[in-house]
């Protein structure tokens, strides 16, 4: 093990020591405090800043594949990572090395903790696991320094520590109920927490919308006499259609029409995520006025990824892993995946996180799958907010499967084994397993599956995702 993958695990365990990732503090000041000591990186380079309750990594990582191909210097800053925290912070499209990730912190740690100082004296909790990653990236940013960084907001927008940022362009993936006890009960609430990113004169990109939620935005967008287009109305994806290794689509921009965009992603909904990606380009790069190459816009979705959203881990049985963990997800990543694979008998390995509605995700894959998912394996991950899989199968049973279809295995690689021996019953050549319900879970079976890093030619990596 070498000193620095020594470095990066103790500056992890650092981090870990303070509050757990799912205790945000909705504040502002100690994050602008920080800013202010260190010299405002987050004035340092343009932002694009990106927020809603679904596809936001994967439309982050289009964003930042877009600029790559025009020739950017990209950060890109995201939330949560699968295997590594570096993961969270890339440059240029990687994650951040472990060498630059622990200079940067060991030069920011005095600063962080003058302001940890100034909490505790007016009886404030001090700055938190995600407060201090946030200050990391702005501060590796401006190291680097890159040209534009690609913000995903951890929680909401308004109070979310990336909100120290101003994106020029403020991006909004679709909205559904997720973290309602955090966020609000209706598609309208959250969105006026999520419309807190839209800054002064910025430009607003957002998916189409349940009604309320566009109504916020737009009223939002008014306001600060931001520019605004929807999905929908100023653009979208004007057709598509499977491909090898995902799907072939049409884009209509802001600016102009985009045919045969080959995108190695599976599903309508990162078709719309995009058409969302592509219209933030056009707005970032050309102000939403101008045509962009359509070889450089091609090359971009052509080398887009997106690690743990129906990414297949093995063949024979195919075992897949979605990041889906939220009922608008399950139904999303369900038509993609009928769609993409000819499965004869799917297997589905689900795990749920406690502050998730498990019953409204189980009735959901119910739904979603109906006669194709009608083995169930329930588990849960490493995480203390996991679920007991036992509590799972009994919402399950009274959802009507029935029991000798439910299986429980404590631990994942229980789970998987049992998944993929009866996905292989019967010598089905076209059985399949689903791993799905938690990111944590999605991160474990890819270690467990050999998929341990997202950098191209990694051991049992297929150069990219």
């Amino acid at each position: 093990m070498s000193h620095d993958e020594f470095s990066v695990a103790s500056v992890y365990a650092e981090l870990l020591g303070r509050a757990p990732e799912n205790k945000m503090e909705p504040r502002l000041a100690p994050l602008f405090r920080a800013m202010d000591i260190l010299g405002e990186p987050n004035k340092a380079y343009p932002i694009i800043h990106i927020t809603g309750t679904n596809g936001k990594t994967s439309t982050a990582r289009m964003i930042e594949s877009g600029l790559l191909a025009h020739g950017l210097r990209t950060g890109r800053y995201t939330s949560p990572h699968l295997t590594k925290v570096t993961e969270r912070i890339s440059i240029d499209g990687a994650p951040v090395s472990d060498e630059t990730f622990v200079r940067n912190w060991d030069e920011i740690r005095p600063y962080l903790q003058i302001v940890d100082a100034e909490l505790e004296a007016a009886g404030e909790q001090r700055l938190t696991y995600f407060e201090c990653l946030t200050i990391l990236a702005f501060a590796v940013f401006a190291d680097e320094p890159v040209d534009v960084a690609v913000l995903e907001v951890g929680l909401g927008g308004i109070t979310d520590a990336t909100n120290v940022g101003d994106g020029q362009v403020a991006v909004v993936t679709p909205i559904s109920l997720d973290h309602t006890d955090l966020l609000g009960d209706t598609t309208g609430d959250i969105a006026l927490e999520k419309a807190g990113i839209i800054k002064e004169g910025a430009f607003l990109v957002s998916a189409a919308q349940p009604v309320d939620a566009a109504q916020v935005l737009l009223e939002t967008a008014r306001d600060k006499h931001a520019e605004f287009r929807f999905e929908g109305v100023e653009f979208g994806v004007e057709s598509r259609r499977v491909a090898v290794g995902g799907q072939l689509v049409t884009l209509r921009g802001l600016a102009g029409r985009y045919p045969d965009i080959q995108l190695p992603l599976h599903g309508e909904h990162q078709a719309e995520n995009a058409a969302v990606a592509l219209a933030a380009l056009e707005a970032f790069l050309g102000g939403g006025e101008k045509e962009l190459n359509i070889d450089l816009v091609r090359e971009g979705f052509a080398n887009a990824s997106s690690p743990g959203r129906l990414e297949v881990l093995r063949t024979a049985p195919t075992v897949v892993v979605d990041a889906a963990h939220n009922p608008a997800g399950i139904a999303a990543s369900a038509a993609a995946l009928q769609e993409a694979f000819s499965i004869s008998k799917l297997v589905i390995v689900l795990g749920i996180l406690a502050e998730k509605d498990a019953e409204e995700i189980l009735r959901q894959i119910r739904e979603s799958y109906g006669e194709d998912a009608e083995e169930l394996c329930l588990t849960r991950s490493t995480s203390p907010r996991a679920i007991p899989a036992a509590d799972l199968a009994e919402m399950a049973v009274e959802l009507g499967w029935q029991e000798d279809d439910v299986h429980v295995a404590e631990k994942l690689d229980d789970a998987l084994e049992w998944a993929i021996e009866r996905a292989e019953a019967n010598n089905d050549l076209a059985g399949a397993v689903l791993v799905t319900g938690s990111i944590t879970l999605v991160a474990e079976a890819r270690i467990l599956l050999g998929r341990s890093a997202e950098l191209p030619g990694e051991p049992g990596d297929k150069g990219g995702n």
